[in-house]
């Protein structure tokens, strides 16, 4: 089939969005189909053109100039449309490029299929345009977009609840993205080590993502700085970058902590791979993430993993079997840190199951539950009818009230 997808992000920007469509589309295309992307040019990066890559003009966002806004115009879409036979249509954005993509959806009479990556309304702070408009606004919009839809794609059961909760009707199927298992059979332990002068006694606590505000990496470093009270051999390496960069490397000095804390800056996918296998315990302190891919990262390297208990996370996470999961409380992480790098029959036998448990939502597996989904639409227009399933609100409430629950 030809597959046609709309992104607001995609390479050189790099994002769990862009990800996500990476690895599903590398696995579509070994599996025979092709795949078209739609998504905007970044004028200041290096773009590297590349096949079946369709880049509109866009705007530079002033405050992250890795970012840009596409301008969602083009003379030549439909025609190009036509032209490459598309199937169907995979939105991943209910904005900009994602709108462009459900109008030619309907003007071409394709099957329309978006994935829910964000919580919309916990990111708002990027869009100063925005940024005084009540969540509940954001959320219509998200909601309107996903109800105009012929599928909606979660990827977890518990954001599949929320959007049933905010009123979503159409058909909602979980699908998370999966994790790429060839990238992990050669592994660094001692990379870290060996680039970043962590010492061999040293046990080393890793976060890769974003630092930004959704982030709660200022919590992470809060709860780090409890940590060395209790452990004092330890180093935190945050993998990534972002726009509250310089703002978290002030917290770390006010907090005395600046020599115990490694920011990596960008790093490419193998780099990442190896800061995974040399560290001892993968923090994950966000509770806006729809899945947390990075999570299963971690335990694809035997890494054990410590979580707040939300959305995503609380399902990548297996509680007291390759990891520890907690209520949103500076204690409780703080104290579920130290118990796991403490207690080495415990650290070692979570290790182990990381390992076992990773390879259940490989790429591989992902992919092919999504290309069930997207013949079924083709196949069958009423497909999205015929398997929606009623929404139980109680069960979403006792869903809600689990995440907030924690054993430790």
């Amino acid at each position: 089939m030809n597959i046609g997808v709309f992104t607001d992000s995609f390479r050189p920007y790099n994002s769990g969005v862009v990800r996500s469509i990476e690895l599903f589309s590398r696995e579509y295309t070994t599996c025979g189909h092709s795949v078209y992307v739609f998504c905007p040019d970044y004028p200041l990066m290096h773009t590297i053109e590349e096949e079946n890559v369709f880049r509109f003009m866009s705007v530079p966002w002033p405050t992250m100039t890795d970012f840009s806004l596409p301008v969602p115009i083009s003379a030549h879409l439909n025609q190009t449309i036509e032209r490459l036979s598309i199937d169907i249509i995979h939105v991943h954005s209910p904005f900009l490029l994602g709108r462009l993509g459900a109008r030619a959806a309907r003007r071409h009479k394709l099957p329309l299929i978006f994935t829910f990556h964000t919580l919309y309304e916990q990111y708002v702070h990027y869009f100063p345009f925005v940024e005084n408009t009540s969540k509940q606004v954001v959320q219509a919009i998200a909601r309107n977009f996903s109800n105009r839809c012929n599928v909606v794609i979660a990827p977890s059961q518990l954001v599949a609840d929320y959007l049933r909760h905010i009123g979503i009707k159409t058909l909602i199927v979980k699908i998370p993205t999966g994790i790429d298992m060839d990238e992990f059979k050669e592994l660094d332990r001692n990379w870290l080590k060996n680039n970043y002068g962590v010492r061999p006694e040293e046990k080393v606590l890793l976060f890769v993502g974003r630092l930004g505000k959704e982030k709660n990496v200022a919590f992470l470093l809060k709860a780090f700085q409890d940590v060395l009270k209790s452990i004092p051999d330890c180093r935190l390496v945050l993998a990534g970058k972002g726009p509250l960069e310089e703002d978290l490397r002030q917290q770390c000095r006010q907090q005395g902590i600046e020599d115990k804390v490694v920011f990596t800056g960008e790093l490419t996918r193998q780099q990442i791979v190896h800061c995974y296998a040399s560290s001892d315990l993968f923090v994950f302190p966000s509770v806006s993430d729809t899945q947390g891919l990075v999570i299963g990262e971690a335990k694809a390297a035997g890494v054990p993993v410590v979580a707040i208990s939300a959305f995503g996370p609380a399902e990548m996470v297996n509680h007291y079997e390759d990891g520890l999961l907690t209520k949103f409380s500076l204690p409780a992480f703080t104290e579920a840190i130290i118990k796991l790098l403490k207690d080495k029959e415990l650290y070692a036998r979570m290790s182990k199951k990381s390992l076992k448990n990773a390879p259940l939502i490989s790429s591989a597996l992902c992919s092919e539950r999504m290309l069930e989904v997207y013949q079924g639409l083709i196949e069958d227009r009423g497909y999205a009818t015929k398997v929606r399933k009623p929404f139980n609100k109680k069960q979403f409430t006792d869903n809600e009230k689990k995440e907030k629950v924690s054993a430790l």
